[in-house]
């Protein structure tokens, strides 16, 4: 092992994306944990969707850290958990945000992502929702507190159907 590895803090991170209705108002919950310190964060946005609420949780909870950290971010979220550890995401990259014929949905998220695990030592690991974890029975109190609030952010790249990263045309 480096020195670095040794050196890096450990950060324990439960999110959850919620939407009432899908599409929708929805919502993120991040709970941070490093040693006895804990930190919560959530928000929401008036239309969208639950797949790009539980990435966006993902997405803040990593924002959220000031260093290079292992982490380990738990999420009920099969899609998230999988297209990361199982390195889907990172071919979708590789394939310049392709699936086949098809362009990957929430690319503009998954690429934000992905260049966030970049600067990160992140294993991601799924738990199964409302089984009494508390961090994740958390999690999902957060998302779902945001997504009833009043006033919420207007999610600009998904209204405008802006989600798919596509190269720019040469004519």
């Amino acid at each position: 092992m480096s020195n670095e590895h040794t050196a890096l803090s450990k950060v324990i991170i439960y999110t959850d994306g919620a939407c009432i209705g899908n599409p929708g108002p929805g919502g993120y919950g991040v709970i941070l944990i490093s040693g006895s310190h804990i930190k919560e964060l959530s928000g929401g946005f008036r239309l969208t969707t639950n797949n790009r609420m539980e990435i966006m949780a993902a997405i803040v909870g990593l924002k959220a850290l000031k260093r290079r950290c292992e982490v380990t971010l738990y999420s009920d979220s099969q899609l998230l958990v999988n297209s990361i550890s199982q390195g889907w995401a990172y071919s979708w990259r590789k394939k310049g945000w392709r699936k086949g014929r098809k362009w990957v949905p929430n690319a503009d998220l998954w690429q934000q992502l992905l260049e966030l695990c970049d600067q990160q030592n992140v294993e991601f690991i799924w738990v199964q929702a409302h089984q009494g974890i508390v961090e994740n029975e958390r999690a999902d109190q957060l998302s779902m507190a945001a997504a009833q609030r009043d006033n919420l952010a207007i999610d600009a790249t998904y209204e405008a159907g802006d989600t798919q990263i596509k190269p720019t045309s040469l004519f």
